[in-house]
């Protein structure tokens, strides 16, 4: 990999995997239009680690509440906002665990194609209006309860494939089931982070089996680089989507579907 290709990968990876526009369609696509060869397992775990990064730090505050939490649940206490969260957050990773395991091999080697993206863009675009547009937008995440986090869980299942956005199909879920815009975002970006690090650490895995040889120095800066401009992404989205909600994200969706049936008609 160039170096121009993985600091260009790394910014769309970083800008993308918090905005509902699915990151993975865009690194598809991204490649697809430069005939760039496939950017390897290599530059996804570095990615995945400067995403992660991003997430810990901007929500540090309700880390550290979950982390409590987790404690509280070890030691047989259910009853406060922080255990119900972080029991919360566990039954929710749990499908899109099992289905990354089940189907992820099938889905890269039958789904990654553009034409799968414009459906997903579009679809998924369309429901994510509705959900803007006639959600109760009522209920704040101490309102949750583990029936909602298995639904939105069962939801973050759809994001395996590409086109959907893994926090795009979170929101929505969120918002459907009355959630106000930004407590919508809040749990999908906390939802985010058990999701980000098996995926790191399965792929990491990977690459070690591998015994390739690893250019540390570029994944390094590709992890930076992704970490910084996810972080910005997230704050730009939080302060955002409170004021102006999701219908931008739904045009560019939509724009973005009708630019690539035309590219490949």
């Amino acid at each position: 990999m160039s170096n121009l290709q993985l600091v260009v990968l790394a910014i769309v990876q970083g800008l993308t995997e918090f905005l509902p526009i699915s990151s993975s369609g865009h690194l598809v696509l991204v490649p697809s239009t430069f005939g760039w060869s496939d950017q390897g397992v290599a530059f996804d775990v570095a990615v995945h680690f400067g995403s992660l990064a991003a997430v810990l730090t901007y929500f540090r505050g309700d880390i550290v509440a979950l982390l409590r939490g987790s404690r509280q649940l070890l030691g047989g206490k259910l009853a406060t906002f922080e255990a119900r969260l972080a029991l919360g957050l566990g039954l929710g990773t749990v499908p899109g665990a099992i289905g990354g395991l089940l189907l992820a091999g099938w889905i890269a080697d039958n789904l990654r194609s553009p034409r799968v993206i414009v459906a997903t863009l579009a679809g998924f675009a369309v429901l994510m209006w509705l959900a803007d547009r006639f959600g109760g937008k009522s209920r704040v995440l101490t309102d949750i309860t583990l029936k909602d986090a298995m639904l939105i869980g069962l939801a973050q299942m759809m994001a395996l494939v590409p086109g959907t956005s893994r926090s795009g199909v979170t929101i929505t879920a969120a918002m459907a089931l009355g959630f106000e815009r930004t407590e919508a975002a809040r749990f999908s970006f906390l939802l985010a982070v058990p999701v980000i690090l098996l995926a790191a650490a399965y792929e990491l895995t990977v690459l070690l089996l591998a015994d390739a040889v690893v250019p540390w120095g570029q994944l390094l800066a590709g992890a930076v680089i992704a970490g910084v401009v996810a972080y910005v992404s997230i704050r730009f989205f939080m302060r955002f989507v409170n004021r102006v909600g999701l219908l931008p994200f739904v045009i560019y969706r939509l724009s973005l579907a009708a630019v690539i049936v035309y590219v490949l008609a």
